[in-house]
């Protein structure tokens, strides 16, 4: 079958990341000796200077982990909401949903501490082994992709009159970054050496330096330069101008953690997801409600698969949040609950939001989510304001400056059998203003919550937003074999899915996972739910899907009654999987090619 690359294999070690330098710097880490863990973290921070529209050191950061012979564990870098952060404070200021910009938006940021914390704990080199690549490219310069200029011209009016510092940094000399020209991020370089140098000068061993690093972050000139760009009133996507809650305390407070991962068996596979503070349960609900599939790649298989996503993704705007106890997972991924809820998959494509009753529970649903047809008969929480039907996107960045914001992907294997998946994203350059002096901006993971009491993802001070960051790993027969993952907002685990089951169902390469094959085949996704991204849009009876997915196919899929939209033939996910054989010790990897800038690299 033709591929755009090959599948890589080899022996050493194997990285994909959703950019090349990101990719080559993390196997430049394995070939000086370090294991997959400090490579993951060293490509981490490339990608926070190298793709700032996607993620920054102010953002967020789930990974799935195996260590070599250890047990399979979440890493949670997702900050929660300060503690000022209540409801009631952001209806006072008029708003019924949290705007997609600004510092009202702005989580605990997570993924400094996170990063920190996978180091310490399971890499092997010190940190400024690996933050190296980092402030080189921040300090020197970097070839910036398109899409970062891309991203600076839409929201150029926004930087020049409201965000000079953000012009300052990306739009020097009136001109967005382009391919050609360096980018450079000098106040990044400088806040890195600076905490390096403060970390180092609290002596001790390498897991010392790396703690005193997260005192430095969390207490010290980062923090405080945080919470002073927090007070600032700035204007965002509400139109009008508000500061944050967050304070020095919240940033004191907030430390990364393991968690056991949430799993689901299939055909002989063990599937390991972050819990329902994340989407990642999502994948593993699709996969608990297939039953016979049809034909693969069919307009039939295609149908099946789209209205299992809407079940699953209803099942998640009624049920997941950062709510300990209160998630009926275990019926959530039953047999007898999947069985009951597959037999509402006909012939026809549904229009409505249909999330289930696990154990005779009741459906909680915000007003927002309503939609004008078919609408579910579920009792809808208190709230203001009208369904919004207007049409929502891939995480994108509108010319007005309302932002969805993307995200970045890499995976790792080493020689020694570790292996990571993390899904970095947020503190987009679009998110909120550069902070002057350390060169980077506050998060907005906030707008994933709702501003209606009661709801599983209402915001909570001290509660995680619900996040769309979805990180995979799978087992099979116990062991570690394949690590995987996309940016794409909600549509990550839809993504994932058609991915995995391609590399399940189609026959090996080379007498290995097809995973390039799998990363290539033509993508869909349906949007038939309410977005995670301000402003909340949805577009029930959607279906989005690859031009290279062929005639035949889109033909059945309007026969069923999707409303079916074309899109460009390389357009739907940017997937990165590395896998390793347990028998045989060999290692591979692949990366897609949309949007021409995600490599895997290995030997």
């Amino acid at each position: 079958m033709f591929t755009t690359r090959p599948t890589l294999q080899g022996t050493f070690g194997m990285v994909s990341s959703t950019h090349w330098l990101a990719s080559q710097s993390a196997m430049a880490v394995l070939e000086n000796g370090g294991n997959a863990f400090d490579a993951a973290v060293a490509a981490g921070f490339v990608l926070q200077v190298v793709e700032p529209h996607m993620n920054g050191p102010a953002g967020e950061v789930p990974a799935v982990i195996a260590p070599a012979g250890g047990t399979v564990r979440v890493l949670c870098g997702q900050g929660p909401a300060p503690a000022g952060a209540s409801i009631a404070h952001y209806t006072s200021l008029g708003l019924t949903l949290v705007p997609g910009t600004g510092p009202l938006a702005a989580a605990v940021p997570g993924a400094f501490d996170a990063w920190m914390l996978l180091l310490r704990d399971h890499g092997t080199k010190p940190l400024a082994d690996v933050l190296a690549y980092a402030i080189g490219y921040a300090e020197t310069g970097h070839a910036p992709v398109e899409a970062v200029g891309r991203t600076v011209e839409a929201v150029r009016e926004l930087f020049t009159a409201e965000w000079p510092d953000s012009a300052a940094l990306y739009l020097p000399g009136g001109r967005p970054p382009a391919p050609g020209r360096l980018l450079r991020n000098p106040a990044l370089a400088a806040t890195w050496r600076r905490l390096l140098a403060e970390a180092d000068a609290a002596g001790g061993d390498r897991e010392r330096r790396i703690d005193a690093a997260r005192r430095v972050w969390r207490e010290g000139f980062v923090a405080e330069a945080l919470v002073r760009a927090a007070a600032r009133p700035t204007l965002d996507s509400s139109g009008a101008r508000h500061a944050a809650p967050l304070t020095g305390d919240d940033l004191a407070g907030y430390r990364a953690g393991y968690e056991d991962p949430v799993t689901y068996d299939w055909n002989g596979w063990t599937v390991c997801k972050a819990g329902p503070w994340s989407q990642g349960p999502v994948l593993l609900q699709q996969l608990a409600l297939l039953g016979d599939l049809p034909e693969y790649g069919t307009g039939a298989y295609v149908h099946t698969l789209v209205e299992g996503g809407k079940l699953a993704m209803a099942d998640r705007e009624a049920w997941y949040g950062d709510a300990t106890g209160d998630v009926p997972l275990r019926e959530l991924l039953s047999d007898g609950y999947n069985a009951a809820r597959r037999s509402l998959i006909g012939d026809r494509a549904s229009y409505a939001l249909r999330p289930g009753s696990p154990g005779g529970r009741t459906p909680r649903l915000p007003r927002h989510a309503l939609t004008a047809a078919d609408v579910p008969e579920v009792p809808l929480m208190s709230g203001v304001g009208e369904p919004t039907l207007t049409y929502g996107t891939d995480p994108d960045v509108a010319p007005d400056g309302v932002t969805r914001g993307d995200t970045c992907h890499l995976d790792v294997v080493d020689r020694w059998g570790n292996m990571i998946s993390a899904t970095p994203s947020g503190g987009w350059l679009q998110s909120n203003p550069v902070v002057p002096e350390l060169g980077f901006p506050l998060g907005t993971r906030l707008q994933m919550a709702w501003l209606e009491p009661g709801l599983p993802n209402s915001l909570t001070p001290g509660r995680r937003p619900r996040t769309t960051l979805t990180p995979s790993l799978a087992l099979r027969g116990g062991e570690p074999v394949l690590a995987f993952g996309t940016p794409g907002g909600d549509q990550q685990d839809q993504w994932q899915l058609h991915f995995f089951l391609a590399t399940a169902l189609r026959p090996p390469v080379r007498g290995g996972l097809d995973l390039q094959g799998a990363i290539d085949a033509p993508n869909w996704h349906q949007e038939s739910f309410p977005s995670s991204f301000h402003p909340r849009t949805m577009r029930p009876g959607s279906v989005t899907v690859e031009s290279r997915i062929g005639e035949p196919v889109v033909k059945e899929l309007r026969r069923r009654g999707h409303d079916v939209t074309v899109a460009a033939s390389w357009s739907q996910g940017r997937l990165c999987a590395v896998a390793r054989d347990p028998e045989t010790g060999l290692l591979s990897a692949a990366a897609n090619p949309r949007g021409m800038q995600g490599y895997a690299v290995g030997r």
